[in-house]
C-alpha cells in the first residue's frame, strides 16, 4: 500500500468532509481527491495531475495561487503577535490598519468593520445586529429578513435559513420562522414574451406583496447577493437593483449586501455594490478579503445602523457579541497583502476585461450546443444552463444528473468546474488573474465535455 493509499484510508476513517455523501465516501465509492501544490490558476494532486480551478478554490482565491509574499506575510506577523483578542478595545496594527482598507474598498456610506472567519458567521453577526438594532430603537416586532429562492448566505442556523435552496435546509429543521424568500431573479425563466423591465416590476411586486403579507412593522431587513452564486450564477435583469431598493426605502427596510462573492474585484468594480448603484446599510464580505490564503470575513456596517448602536451602548452597556478570533492578526496580515496585491496589480480591471471576453467566448462557442439553454455572467462570474428542449426550455430530469456528468467530463479534461445545485448548471468563477489565453483553454475544454455529454443525454 503507497503512502497516499493510506491517507485516504485514514481520510475516510476519521475526516467527515462537507458536502460529501457520506456512505459512498466512507465505503470509498467516491475517490476523493489529496491536492497536493498549486500555483497561478492551476492546481496538483496526489498522483501528479494537473487541473485548471475554474472556480477558484470556492470562488475564493482571487488573486491565483502560490504568491509567497502572503505567506511571508503571515510570518513576519505570527512572529512579532501570533493572536490577541481584540475584546474590550485591545487591537493590533494589522487589523486597525485592514479595518480602515476595507471602509476604502466599500461603497460609500460605511463606517465599521466587524471580523470573524466565514462568510456564515458574518451573516450569523448580520441577523444579530438587525434584531439589535430594531430591539434598541423600540421596535420589537420589526426582526424579520427576506431573502431569496435560491440565495446561498451560509450553513449556520440563521445563514442556512437566509439560504434559499432546499438542500441546506433537509433535515435541519430551517428556515427559521422568522426568514421569508421572495422570488429569485432569473430572468431566462420569465413567463413567455415578458420583457427585462415587465419582469423587474414581477420581482418589485413580489417582494412588496410579501412585505404587506408579514407586515412591514414585522420586515427589519432585505438580504441578497449583487450577483447570486451557488443558486446558479444568476445575474439580476437591468433595474432589478433599483427596483428592489425603491421597495425597501418605502418600508424602511434595511438593505443587507451579501458580498462574500462579488467583493474584491469578481465583477470588475471593488465590490458588486458599486457595480449595480447597491447603496446597502450592511455588507458581507469573506472569500476575496484573503483570497483563502487564511480564513476571515467582516461584516461591514453602514453609518445608519452604527449611529444607532453607538448611541444604544451609553445604555445598553457593551453589545454581547463577540468571536474568539474576530480580528485575528495572522488573517489581518494575509489580507492586507491580498489586497497590497489586488491594488497594485490593477487585478479587478482585469477581472472586468478577460470576465467580458472569457463570457463572450463561452456564449459563442456553446451556442450549437443541443443542451445549452443560457449562458450567463458578468465580471469573473459565468454559469452554463442545460435543458432537455431548448425551444421550450424543458430542464431534464434532476435524476440525470447532466450538470454533474458534465463537471466530471471537465474533470476528466484537466479543469475543475462546479455543477451547481437546484438545476443542472455548471459554473465558473476563475481566480482574477486568469488571461485571455486561459480563458480559451476553458472554453475549448468544456466545449469537449459538453459535446461528449450530449451525445449521451440526447
Amino acid at each position: 500500500m503507497t503512502r497516499y493509499e493510506e491517507l485516504f484510508e485514514v481520510d475516510r476513517a476519521h475526516f467527515m468532509h462537507p458536502s460529501t455523501h457520506a456512505h459512498d465516501h466512507a465505503a470509498g465509492t467516491l475517490k476523493g481527491r489529496i491536492i497536493k501544490s498549486a500555483s497561478g490558476i492551476r492546481v496538483r494532486d496526489s498522483e501528479g495531475r494537473e487541473f485548471i480551478d475554474g472556480f477558484a478554490g470556492l470562488y475564493c482565491v482571487n488573486i491565483g495561487y502560490g504568491r509567497l509574499e502572503i505567506a511571508e506575510a503571515m510570518y513576519e506577523q505570527a512572529k512579532q503577535l501570533a493572536y490577541y483578542h481584540t475584546y474590550a478595545g485591545h487591537s493590533s496594527e494589522a487589523i486597525i490598519e485592514l479595518s480602515s482598507r476595507i471602509i476604502d474598498w466599500a461603497p460609500a456610506g460605511m463606517k465599521k468593520v466587524y471580523y470573524g472567519l466565514s462568510g456564515s458567521d458574518a451573516n450569523e453577526t448580520q441577523v444579530k445586529l438587525v434584531r439589535y438594532y430594531n430591539n434598541v430603537l423600540g421596535r420589537p416586532l420589526k426582526k424579520k429578513i427576506i431573502a431569496r429562492q435560491r440565495a446561498y448566505h451560509g450553513s449556520g442556523i440563521m445563514s442556512g435559513s437566509l439560504t434559499g435552496l432546499p438542500s441546506f435546509h433537509q433535515n435541519f429543521d430551517l428556515p427559521q420562522q422568522d426568514i421569508k424568500h421572495a422570488m429569485c431573479p432569473h430572468f431566462y425563466k420569465a413567463p413567455a414574451g415578458m420583457d427585462e423591465a415587465a419582469y423587474v416590476r414581477m420581482c418589485a411586486d413580489d417582494l412588496e406583496q410579501l412585505i404587506l403579507s408579514e407586515g412591514p412593522d414585522t420586515v427589519a431587513a432585505f438580504i441578497g447577493e449583487p450577483v447570486m452564486g451557488t443558486g446558479g450564477i444568476i445575474v439580476p435583469p437591468a433595474g432589478y437593483w433599483e427596483a428592489v431598493q425603491a421597495v425597501l426605502s418605502k418600508y424602511d427596510v434595511l438593505l443587507i449586501a451579501d458580498e462574500v462573492v462579488c467583493g474584491f474585484g469578481r465583477l470588475g468594480t471593488p465590490m458588486g455594490s458599486q457595480f449595480f448603484n447597491m447603496k446597502p446599510d450592511l455588507i458581507t464580505v469573506a472569500k476575496g478579503l484573503t483570497s483563502a490564503y487564511a480564513p476571515m470575513s467582516a461584516s461591514i456596517i453602514g453609518e445608519k445602523v452604527w449611529s444607532v448602536i453607538e448611541q444604544a451602548s451609553t445604555r445598553e452597556g457593551p453589545m454581547g457579541h463577540g468571536w474568539t478570533y474576530s480580528g485575528h492578526p495572522v488573517c489581518a496580515a494575509a489580507a492586507l497583502a491580498n489586497l497590497n496585491i489586488l491594488e497594485t496589480e490593477n487585478i479587478a480591471a482585469n477581472a472586468a476585461q478577460v470576465g467580458t471576453y472569457f463570457n463572450q467566448r463561452l456564449r459563442e462557442g456553446l451556442k450549437t450546443s443541443p443542451i445549452v439553454g443560457e449562458v450567463r455572467g458578468v465580471g469573473m462570474l459565468a454559469a452554463v444552463e442545460f435543458v432537455a428542449d431548448i425551444e421550450q426550455r424543458t430542464p431534464f430530469d434532476p435524476a440525470r444528473k447532466v450538470g454533474p456528468m458534465v463537471a466530471a467530463a471537465c474533470m476528466e479534461r484537466g479543469l475543475i468546474a462546479r455543477a451547481l445545485p437546484h438545476a443542472d448548471v455548471l459554473g465558473f468563477a476563475p481566480p482574477l488573474v486568469l488571461t485571455t489565453a486561459e480563458a480559451d483553454e476553458i472554453v475549448s475544454i468544456t466545449q469537449a465535455a459538453i459535446e461528449s455529454v450530449a451525445k449521451e443525454v440526447s
